[in-house]
């Protein structure tokens, strides 16, 4: 299960969900997704993407210098 713990699994989820076409399939889906806490792990993706996302356009803001020299303490 190392795999589904690292984050998660949209298209495994999704091949799921193709194939699940009755209600017995369904609701073993539903139980899957509970028991791998599949909305914790998108919403963790998520929230590492944005910061991700943020770090970048920090850095490019800040360009490969990194501007340090204008933020004196004093």
């Amino acid at each position: 299960m190392s795999k589904q713990e690292a984050g998660y699994d949209y298209h495994r989820y999704r091949k799921l969900l193709a194939e699940a076409v009755d209600d017995s399939k369904r609701l073993e889906l539903i139980d899957l997704l509970i028991q791998e806490k599949a909305r914790d792990r998108l919403e963790a993706q998520r929230t590492s993407d944005r910061v991700a996302m943020t770090t970048i356009t920090v850095a490019k803001i800040l360009g490969p210098s990194g501007r340090r020299d204008n933020f004196k303490l004093g």
